[in-house]
């Protein structure tokens, strides 16, 4: 269900600084909400992260998402994470702009497959990740209630409260 993204550029000359500011602004949050109602709204990004290296002369961009690459790039173009990667990307040699209608051939030119990618909940979709963890914190909630601990005294639920689904569930539960 997931794939990897990984690109290494080449920063423009004198651009390294910049792009060091450009990034610790964006690690920093200050545009934080904008930015996670637009993850929100694509819902397949798993994970990105930006390296500089070789003495601020090359960045590397990679990420993790659901779906496929042409839908993940035209979801962040039409978002405001289409303006973190203008910004970011400025910095780096021939980059046209998330709107340009080449940027996918920019993109494919700097790709650098991984050799090997692991993951480990391949088969889990960022929206799924979400869905599990809402249910999880409602099943949380009603385990904390009062109405639950009398449930699980009551002689009529003995034989659900029995079954090794339920047991499964209460030890997944503990731990």
């Amino acid at each position: 269900m997931c794939s990897e993204f990984t690109v290494v550029t080449k920063i423009k000359p004198g651009h390294a600084d910049a792009l060091r500011e450009d990034l610790a602004t964006l690690a920093s949050g200050s545009d934080d909400a904008e930015a996670r109602a637009a993850l929100r709204q694509i819902g397949t990004l798993h994970d990105a992260r930006h390296v500089i290296f070789d003495n601020g002369t090359r960045h590397l961009f990679a990420s993790v998402f659901d779906g496929s690459w042409d839908t993940y790039i035209d979801d962040f173009g039409k978002t405001a994470i289409g303006g973190r990667f203008d910004k970011v990307f400025s910095h780096t040699e021939g980059f046209p702009g998330i709107s340009d209608p080449k940027v996918k051939d920019w993109f494919l030119s700097q790709q650098a497959p991984a050799g090997v990618f692991v993951s480990s909940y391949p088969d889990l979709t960022v929206q799924q990740i979400w869905k599990d963890q809402r249910v999880s914190e409602a099943f949380q909630a009603v385990l904390d209630t009062p109405e639950f601990r009398a449930a699980l005294d009551d002689p009529a639920n003995a034989a659900l409260l029995a079954t090794p689904a339920f047991q499964k569930l209460m030890d997944e539960a503990a731990g």
